[in-house]
């Protein structure tokens, strides 16, 4: 008998800690990042992912910088409607234009699942560069703008139909896909125990 579907996928510490030591080499080797910017509680995984990039690529400077953008999670002055419609900015980069022009930025998510955060970061981004450029000369500009590169790392991808897109050509890794499910991370546990317990389950039943 079949075992029945997972809808909830639990993920352990060292599952995230190892799809991103699979991911990091390639990377590396496809954009070597100056600058990581973690949304929200990428914060995580892209602390991790240094470790790995600094080892592999000898940049003992690169440094982490996050925002913070909620969709689902309620914030300060959310309405209802605005929760899962909205992505609404809690925390952003002071100078953040100046901060990003002339890098490789890899901005780093947990999750990709409508992609509607991921978009609007991507999108508020370019207009902070784009705001310090207008600042610059336009010989200064153009050799900037050519140098400035935004790319995406995620640590699960749900391969399902997304609600917003990413500008084309956008440099994208993602640690695993899978189908349409509830990931739960072990940073939102009070007991981290029993969930490395339900997450060996999860993968076990998944693979069956």
């Amino acid at each position: 008998m079949a075992a029945a579907p997972v809808k909830h996928f639990r993920v352990s510490y060292n599952d995230i800690h190892n799809l991103i030591r699979k991911a990091t080499p390639t990377i590396a080797k496809e954009f070597n990042p100056d600058l990581l910017v973690a949304i929200g509680i990428g914060f995580f995984p892209a602390r991790v992912m240094r470790t790995f990039l600094r080892e592999l690529t000898d940049n003992k400077s690169l440094t982490i910088q996050a925002i913070g953008l909620s969709l689902y999670e309620p914030a300060p002055g959310m309405s209802e409607e605005q929760i899962g419609n909205e992505v609404v900015r809690t925390q952003w980069l002071s100078d953040a234009g100046k901060k990003l022009v002339g890098k490789r930025v890899l901005v780093v998510d947990e999750v990709d699942d409508t992609r509607k955060t991921l978009s609007y970061a991507l999108s508020e981004l370019q207009k902070d560069i784009d705001a310090e450029l207008a600042t610059r000369s336009p010989e200064e500009a153009a050799k900037l703008r050519a140098e400035t590169k935004l790319s995406i790392f995620v640590v699960h991808n749900k391969d399902k139909p997304k609600l917003a897109q990413l500008p084309e050509g956008t440099p994208y890794w993602a640690g695993e896909t899978l189908g349409d499910l509830w990931l739960d991370y072990p940073w939102e546990q009070t007991d981290i125990e029993e969930h490395d317990k339900a997450a060996a389950a999860d993968k076990k039943a998944l693979k069956q």
